[in-house]
């Protein structure tokens, strides 16, 4: 089926209010990497036009609320009927100038997972340094800008580790140590945390109870899936936005894909 056809879809479900129906009782978590429509931006970024549509669609047809919100409705096996927490990853700075004023223009809440050893630094991961980018990232002084703004700030890790691969003292110096560096910088607890790349192999089991042992309440992935009533916490998925969407309607028609009522 094609993009167009799919947000076509998006719109006569959306637009009949079916989707409530279909997403039942779930819950969902998207991540956001780059916002950003320079010559540069490519691969998970998306533009601040497409990403103010995105910010409509989701006032329209989600309740929007805090991540930490939602991880407390999952403590206490509350429903979850259309709830949805935005999220974005690494702490480009893009997120500051582009996606930040955007949020607070529509009254979302969203929160920001950075990796601790790269802001103000001038690291170039190497996904990057493999298309010949620089993206900058955002300085401390920005990051305490979006906490105080009433964004949440959560660890990503202090140098976007893949904890599939580290274990033992390692994996606990890039977990808990990230979480460390961010308290000291904010001066206020972090207890929500998405490990790097997010994908299902990303994550050895032994350190994600590394991830509960650090005091954190909740572990986000990135491959996907809508989230049950009571779903565990520490294995919380995420929706991925990129390029791939070519419309938040399409991107509705497929997360409804991903309902168990629909699929």
């Amino acid at each position: 089926m094609s993009r167009p056809i799919k947000a076509m879809l998006g719109q006569v479900v959306f637009g009949s209010h079916l989707n409530s129906l279909l997403l039942g009782d779930t819950g969902v978590v998207v991540a956001f990497h780059h916002v950003d429509d320079s010559e540069d931006a490519r691969g998970l970024s998306i533009g601040p036009a497409l990403f103010e549509r995105y910010c409509r669609f989701f006032r329209r047809h989600f309740q929007v609320i805090p991540l930490r919100d939602f991880v407390g409705r999952l403590e206490r096996r509350e429903p979850l009927h259309r709830q949805l927490a935005i999220t974005f990853d690494d702490g480009y700075r893009n997120n500051f100038e582009h996606a930040a004023p955007v949020l607070e223009k529509f009254g979302l809440p969203a929160t920001f997972f950075v990796v601790s050893q790269w802001i103000g630094s001038d690291v170039v991961p190497w996904w990057d340094r493999q298309q010949n980018l620089r993206h900058p990232w955002m300085t401390w002084d920005e990051v305490r800008s979006l906490r105080r703004r009433g964004f949440d700030i959560g660890a990503h890790t202090r140098t976007h580790a893949d904890l599939g691969q580290i274990h033992g003292a390692s994996a606990l110096d890039e977990i808990l140590g990230g979480r460390f560096e961010l308290e000291q910088q904010l001066g206020q607890r972090v207890d929500l945390f998405a490990y790097p790349y997010g994908g299902r192999d990303n994550l050895a089991d032994a350190n994600r109870d590394l991830v509960k042992a650090a005091g954190f309440r909740c572990c986000c992935s990135c491959f996907g899936g809508v989230i049950d009533t009571g779903a565990d916490p520490f294995r919380l998925p995420r929706v991925p936005v990129s390029p791939w969407y070519g419309s938040p309607h399409q991107f509705g028609f497929e997360l409804l894909q991903m309902s168990p009522l629909t699929v």
